[in-house]
């Protein structure tokens, strides 16, 4: 007979009230999970619906998370065939006309957007036409220009925070708030107008810019929403890139200049210069002695009386006593051509002066005088 705490059906209970007392925290584990689950999720929302993250401040959150990659080495080959560009540095009066640029664009959007305008360049260099077009950004706005007395054309390129910064401003957009980021939508009619006015300030403000240099007329051509419609070059031609950033308080954007070397090639000789001027590299005491020197070497001077065209066969059968007859008469004037070299000099008539053959100069055949004149130093007296 089998005792009744024995069978399976007994132990049942005691498991059952042994496994309750673990059951119970679990349960008050989860509910305080959830408890403080909904407490952060409401404080999350809370902080959404009171702030709102501006572009500004995600990038500074965010850091250089979503940044470039870093640039690749150049291979041999590439340096190469970048090392037949005319090198920027080729160019020093460009950089001055660049620092001119950035003065008054400077002065001139302050008073175009009564705001705080500060403007820096970043970078200036030489680059291809088809390497900059294959990584300016889709949604910048494309301005080209004509340079009226070189007859060709460059780029002006506006990236989207710099088109829609200045939008908000003229528009009327609130003041302390950064833009929010890249919109989608095409520019209406009204906004290009106002962008078609920021680039023609700054084609007359680089026109100013080229004054010391040479006087140029920069005309806007039409502004460009595609890269395609916008090529002035071909995409192996050099260019100069120049990329200004600039800052209006909360506000900031990029302007790149895209001039293609063909276009600075009628002023190229003076943009190598080293100094503001035309009078450049001129020294008036080592010109001054290098003109006297000049005018102090000896030149062998020909008399020609004629000249008769022959064939070579009579040359070759000339023998000494052979006369060879010029058409002059007995009592004419014998005219004299005098050379220096193979270049003629004056013409006159073969007389005779003091027991020597002379002639006497009637005609001069050689451009006038160059204005610099060349005066004899006075003699050393008192020996």
């Amino acid at each position: 007979m089998q005792d009744v705490n024995d069978t399976p059906d007994a132990v049942e209970p005691d498991e059952a009230s042994a496994d309750a007392p673990h059951e119970t925290p679990g349960h008050g584990s989860d509910a305080g999970h959830t408890t403080r689950e909904d407490a952060s999720t409401g404080f999350e929302n809370s902080m959404i619906s009171s702030h709102v993250l501006d572009q500004s401040e995600i990038d500074s959150l965010l850091g250089n998370t979503f940044a470039g990659l870093p640039d690749r080495e150049e291979t041999g080959m590439e340096r190469v065939i970048k090392a037949g560009f005319v090198a920027y540095e080729r160019l020093p009066m460009l950089e001055i006309v660049l620092d001119r640029l950035v003065r008054l664009l400077s002065s001139t959007l302050r008073s175009f957007t009564n705001d705080n305008v500060e403007i820096t360049m970043e970078s200036t260099r030489s680059m291809c036409f088809g390497d900059y077009m294959n990584t300016v950004p889709s949604s910048s706005l494309f301005a080209v220009f004509k340079a009226v007395q070189w007859e060709n054309y460059g780029l002006v390129v506006v990236d989207s925070a710099l088109s829609y910064s200045i939008i908000d401003i003229l528009m009327g957009g609130p003041r302390g708030v950064g833009h929010a980021g890249t919109e989608g939508r095409p520019h209406t009619a009204i906004e290009r107008s106002l962008i078609e006015k920021l680039i023609t300030l700054t084609l007359n403000d680089l026109s100013a810019a080229f004054n010391p240099v040479c006087t140029i007329d920069l005309t806007f051509e039409r502004l460009e929403v595609s890269s395609r419609f916008a090529a002035i070059a071909r995409a192996s031609n050099a260019v100069v890139m120049t990329k200004l950033h600039i800052d209006m308080e909360d506000k900031s954007g990029n302007l790149d200049l895209i001039i293609p070397y063909a276009t600075l090639e009628p002023v190229r000789d003076r943009l190598s210069q080293q100094f503001m001027g035309e009078r450049f590299g001129r020294d008036s005491i080592w010109e001054n002695h290098l003109i006297s020197e000049i005018l102090e070497t000896d030149v062998e001077v020909s008399a020609i009386f004629e000249e008769k065209l022959v064939s070579l066969s009579d040359v070759l059968n000339l023998r000494p006593g052979a006369q060879i007859a010029f058409p002059y008469r007995k009592d004419a004037d014998i005219h004299v051509t005098l050379q220096c070299g193979q270049t003629s000099l004056f013409v006159g008539r073969l007389g005779q002066l003091h027991g020597k053959a002379a002639v006497k100069i009637e005609r001069r055949l050689v451009p006038p005088d160059s204005p610099h004149t060349h005066t004899t130093p006075p003699p050393a007296s008192g020996e």
